[in-house]
């Protein structure tokens, strides 16, 4: 179960993974919809072994760009994908997003794309790099069930899974634990709270974003004079909780320490975004990339091995979760709107930054410097 956890957790989920209530509803479906269900698993099996032969014909080769901001953050993907097809040699490189983009933008330009397939937060890339006619046109295995609203009509990206940035909350506080944003700027919390930066994280700064807008800039104000930790990487931030003085934070997915719980606002605003993944048209291992790409969709690993909502139309969402649209505090297309338009995005940025002053700290995914401009080779040598 370890890395079932591990991904539940960055879903805001720490109960039984969508996988159990589709297996309980598939059991009590009736036989004609159990078959058409075995049908399609069937399918989409003979078509990942079909392309697992290419792969394996082209080198058996891979290398996979996620985004994140713990160097581990991705393996529970590279080990579901290798224990699916164990032949496979998997490089899975996690970095903050806004560098593996630049990073691949840079091997584009200098024609020496060592990447295979990208999975980020940066949504505002897919189109632009469609645009610049570098991504491979592809539609996957489960193309057909993925979300209308998160995949490119012509198959050039497509959403591969939502995650969620809400609550953390010390173990400790119990019933006393903040749950909506006003709820952050109680007395007894001075001092005790820890964030990521936003001024360095999209994402987070989209959080902050709503709530600004949501309560005005007072909100922010008020949340300064509460004189809170920020530092690099919302893994770090919420590892952070529940130790020493730091019981809450938000804008994070959760820790796998045991001291803290996450949880969901009822009323304020909080983020979840469909993370976008692409084949790139350069890229050295293309079957390899579309193998992968077509796993991740497929439906036996978005409701097994993802552990988060599905991009996926007919798997359930996690286990006393609501359905990803069905949030009303919460858009799931709200982060690509906001940063699609950049100058926008900057101005804010830049005015946060007038409030919590510049960032500090390390790259978390990569503290010792070393990826460089083309990670990473198969034998964990640089490149």
């Amino acid at each position: 179960m370890k890395h079932i956890r591990k991904i539940a957790i960055g879903a805001l989920t720490l109960s039984v993974l969508a996988a159990g209530g589709t297996t309980a509803a598939l059991a009590e479906s009736p036989s004609g919809r159990a078959d058409r269900t075995r049908a399609a698993y069937t399918s989409e099996e003979a078509q990942l072994q079909e392309l697992y032969k290419q792969a394996l014909a082209e080198g058996g080769a891979l290398t996979v760009y996620a985004g994140g901001d713990t160097p581990y953050q991705a393996d529970y993907l590279r080990d579901a994908f290798i224990k699916k097809f164990p032949k496979m040699k998997v490089n899975m490189v996690v970095d903050l997003s806004k560098y593996h983009d630049a990073r691949i933008d840079n091997q584009i330009d200098e024609g020496k794309v060592v990447v295979d397939v990208a999975h980020l937060q940066t949504l505002d890339d897919f189109p632009r790099w469609k645009k610049e006619g570098v991504l491979e046109k592809y539609k996957p295995v489960g193309w057909d069930k993925v979300y209308n609203q998160i995949k490119d009509k012509d198959g050039y990206y497509t959403g591969v899974m939502f995650f969620g940035f809400a609550n953390v909350t010390a173990n400790t506080l119990g019933d006393g634990a903040p749950v909506e944003a006003k709820d952050f700027l109680k007395p007894e919390f001075t001092n005790k709270l820890v964030f990521t930066y936003p001024n360095d994280d999209d994402a987070v700064l989209y959080y902050f974003k709503q709530l600004t807008d949501k309560y005005g800039f007072d909100y922010l104000k008020k949340l300064m004079a509460q004189h809170p930790k920020f530092v690099r990487g919302t893994q770090a931030a919420a590892d952070l909780v529940g130790t020493g003085d730091y019981v809450a934070n938000f804008a994070s997915a959760g820790s796998f320490s045991g001291l803290s719980t996450p949880s969901i606002p009822e009323h304020s605003p909080w983020v979840a975004w469909p993370q976008t993944a692409a084949v790139f048209k350069k890229a050295p291992h293309k079957a390899a990339a579309k193998l992968y790409l077509s796993w991740l969709l497929s439906k036996d690993a978005q409701q097994n091995s993802i552990g988060t909502w599905s991009a996926r139309t007919d798997v359930a969402a996690p286990a006393d979760r609501k359905g990803i649209f069905d949030y009303k505090n919460m858009n799931p297309l709200g982060l690509g709107t906001f940063m699609n338009d950049r100058a926008a995005l900057d101005r804010y940025k830049a005015r946060v930054g007038l409030y919590i002053g510049d960032v500090k700290g390390v790259d978390p995914s990569d503290p010792d410097g070393l990826l460089g401009l083309y990670p990473i080779n198969l034998d964990g040598t640089q490149g």
